[in-house]
This record gives structure tokens, C-alpha cells and sequence, in this order.
């Protein structure tokens, strides 16, 4: 099963057997810390803090939300990793996750090995968005406009889900644009806004306010279907390019060996809690997908992404900052 094959069938949120807190009641039994690898203010942590008050409420003891930033998600990673596997110290981790294991030398921790898997939260696709004045407003006009002259595209970074999935349109389109890295979807949804960038690979939520604003417009969606934040932006694949969907996402691990019954309790709270209208609708302005898929489900995820990340690191020689 493919990657977005397995994404696609795990998008819908539903309502699984009860499992029951009460089966592991004496935990937790303190505060949970929730370490998120980057910064404050980023499509993880703003998902994190989006449900870790209702997830709070369920689990009857209070998240802690710890911003630990550095090596791509890898520090932050790392001190999960070393933890005690007692459910109290968690990682709300990203689509580095199945990267870093392609891109990083000298890990103090195997990413295979390290983490139990809980369940992918959410997803955010990334959209192929351009500047204002551009002379294109489809698909076909872009990749023939790229054909003639070559395109600078900025995106979140190096190695990030945009340049990824910027990486996969080039192949199937068979052009070539000039890849601009930032550091975060912001700065280049700044320089796109000013037109300094002809377009950029990043979030719907970097991308939303310079398009409302009309200084950008949408082109297309790297995601299974049109996300209902923004029904009017087609798919790459409606488009007649497939195959580009690839998204961020925010994803719940605990440290390998926290017993079973804690992470049941833990996959329980997220899925009721991302069940929640108002949980909904707070994600659904970050223009995040909510997912809450199984633990086996997720786990398959992982594994997948983990190969294809590293076939396309290998194919388009992917290095590092």
C-alpha cells in the first residue's frame, strides 16, 4: 500500500470501541510532558496546543507543552527517546521524523526503534501558491511558463515537506525551478508576497493571508482531495499530475516499551478529543486535516514514509543546510 494510499484511507475520524480509562486508572498519575522538537508558533506546536487542553481534561492531568528545537526535530526527539517509558513524556513529532533517518549522520537514537507510535494527528497539505503578478492562473500555464524560463520557488526548507513535494511535481512535470529555502513558511510567504519569489511550496495557513490579501494566488493542492478549509483549490491531481501528496503533519509517539494499556489510553483521549466541534474548528483555521488513525494504521504510516523519503532523498541528492 503507498504512502497516500494508506494517508487517504485514514483521513475520516472515527468512532472507535470504548476502550476505557478506567482500564489504566492510575495513570497518568502527574503532569505529561509534551515535547514538540520546534518552535513555538509552527505547524506542529500550533496543532499541539490546539488539543492538548481537551486531551488534558480527558487524561485528568495537565500537558505540559516543551518546545525543544535544534537538528531538524532531532534534539527534541532524542531527549523522548532517553525517557522513561511511563507515558508522561511524549513527542508531538513531524514529517522530519521520516526523514532525518535518510538525511542525518550520527544519531544518538534509531528513529526505527526509538518510538512506540500512537496516532497521526493531523496533516497539513502545502500548496503550490504564486505571486500576484505572474502570468499564469492554472496548472498547465505554470509548468508552461517553467519550460521557458526556469522558476524560483521558495519553501520551508531544505528537506522540509515543501521541498519535497516540490521536488515530486518537477519529476512529474519534467521541469526544473530553482529551489529558494527558508527558515519556516512564513519568510517565504513574506517574499512571496513581495514578489521576490515567482511562487512557493509551503502550508495553506503560511500561504492563506498573502492570498487573501491578493498579493498570491493559489494553483493547486498536494493532498488526496480538496481540503474544506479552501474547497475552491484543486488537487494536483484533478489537474493531471498525481501522485503530489505529500504534507506536513504533527504526530503523537511515546518512548519504545510504554506499555500497552497507556498508550491505548493516550490513543482513546486524542481521538475523542480530535472528534470535538470546537477542537475542529480550531484546526481547521491552522488549515490542518485531523487524522487520529489506529496505532497499527500509524505505524504502517511511519514505515512507508520512511522508504519513500529516503528513495527521494537518494533520487534528487537531498542534503542538509
Amino acid at each position: 500500500m503507498t504512502l497516500s494510499r494508506r494517508l487517504a484511507m485514514s483521513l475520516p475520524i472515527l468512532a472507535t470501541p470504548a476502550l476505557g480509562l478506567a482500564q489504566t486508572a492510575a495513570y497518568p498519575s502527574r503532569p505529561i510532558r509534551m515535547i514538540v522538537p520546534f518552535a513555538a508558533g509552527g505547524a506542529a506546536d500550533s496543532a499541539t496546543r490546539a488539543i492538548s487542553p481537551r486531551m488534558s481534561e480527558r487524561l485528568g492531568q495537565p500537558i505540559v507543552v516543551e518546545n525543544r528545537t535544534g537538528a531538524s526535530g532531532s534534539l527534541g526527539g532524542g531527549e523522548v527517546a532517553r525517557s522513561q517509558p511511563d507515558g508522561l513524556t511524549l513527542l508531538m513529532d513531524a514529517s522530519s521524523h521520516v526523514v532525518n533517518p535518510a538525511l542525518m549522520r550520527g544519531l544518538t537514537f534509531d528513529y526505527a526503534t526509538a518510538f512506540a507510535p500512537v496516532s497521526l494527528v493531523v496533516t497539513f497539505p502545502q500548496v503550490l501558491a504564486v505571486k500576484a503578478d505572474l502570468p499564469v492562473r492554472t496548472l498547465a500555464e505554470f509548468i508552461a511558463l517553467a519550460r521557458t524560463r526556469p522558476l524560483n520557488i521558495g519553501t520551508q526548507g531544505n528537506a522540509t515537506a515543501g521541498h519535497l513535494g516540490l521536488i515530486q511535481f518537477s519529476q512529474a512535470a519534467g521541469i526544473e525551478m530553482t529551489h529558494v529555502p527558508y527558515r519556516g513558511g512564513a519568510d517565504a510567504a513574506r517574499d512571496l508576497a513581495a514578489g521576490t519569489l515567482d511562487g512557493a511550496f509551503i502550508t495553506m495557513l503560511s500561504a492563506g493571508p498573502i492570498v487573501d490579501s491578493g498579493r498570491a494566488r493559489f494553483i493547486a493542492v498536494s493532498a488526496p482531495q480538496r481540503v474544506p478549509l479552501r474547497p475552491d483549490i484543486p488537487t494536483f491531481a484533478e489537474l493531471g499530475t498525481p501522485g503530489i501528496e505529500i504534507s506536513e503533519w504533527a504526530a503523537l509517539f511515546a518512548p519504545a516499551g510504554t506499555p500497552e494499556a497507556i498508550l491505548a489510553t493516550l490513543h482513546t483521549a486524542l481521538r475523542e478529543t480530535l472528534a470535538e466541534a470546537p477542537v475542529q474548528a480550531r484546526l481547521a483555521q491552522l488549515a490542518a486535516v485531523p487524522v487520529g488513525s489506529t496505532p497499527a494504521d500509524f505505524a504502517g504510516f511511519v514505515r512507508d514514509g520512511r522508504a519513500t523519503m529516503a528513495e527521494l532523498v537518494r533520487s534528487a541528492n537531498i542534503r542538509l543546510d
